[in-house]
């Protein structure tokens, strides 16, 4: 008897966020932690590379206050024109870093980002939902 697998029908982009998570796994596996952020932003590149994803990598990002720009911030990765991905050194999560990935999607109208921390002991991910992106 052939096992059923299911899927969940609430998750934005299942696999596109597998394929993400097992890149930033496998770098994770491979490098360890301790390195700059630098250093994991290029080994993840050439894993989307490897995984055959599309990716814009330190994507600008302007910062507007009444029509105009008076900020920039940068994306690490802007994956499959629907992914934001943010890597970050350390073991917790901060809401800072939440709430900085959570305005990249409302910048750039996404749905989904998935935030990174190369931490000691393992790779911790959380994925960040826009629940109320303009339509296209």
């Amino acid at each position: 008897m052939t096992p059923t697998v299911l899927k969940r029908q609430d998750l934005v982009y299942p696999d596109l966020s597998y394929k993400i998570v097992g890149v930033l796994l496998n770098v994770y596996g491979q490098l360890g932690h301790g390195l700059y952020e630098k250093t994991y932003q290029k080994a993840c590149a050439v894993g989307f590379d490897k995984a055959g994803l599309k990716y814009i990598e330190q994507l600008y990002v302007p910062v507007y206050f009444e029509g105009k720009v008076v900020g920039k911030n940068y994306l690490d990765f802007l994956v499959e024109s629907k992914v934001a991905v943010e890597l970050k050194r350390g073991d917790k999560f901060c809401k800072a870093h939440i709430d900085q990935l959570y305005n990249y999607l409302v910048a750039n109208n996404l749905q989904l980002g998935i935030l990174a921390y190369f931490g000691p002991n393992q790779l911790h991910y959380k994925r960040i939902v826009n629940l109320k992106p303009k339509a296209s």
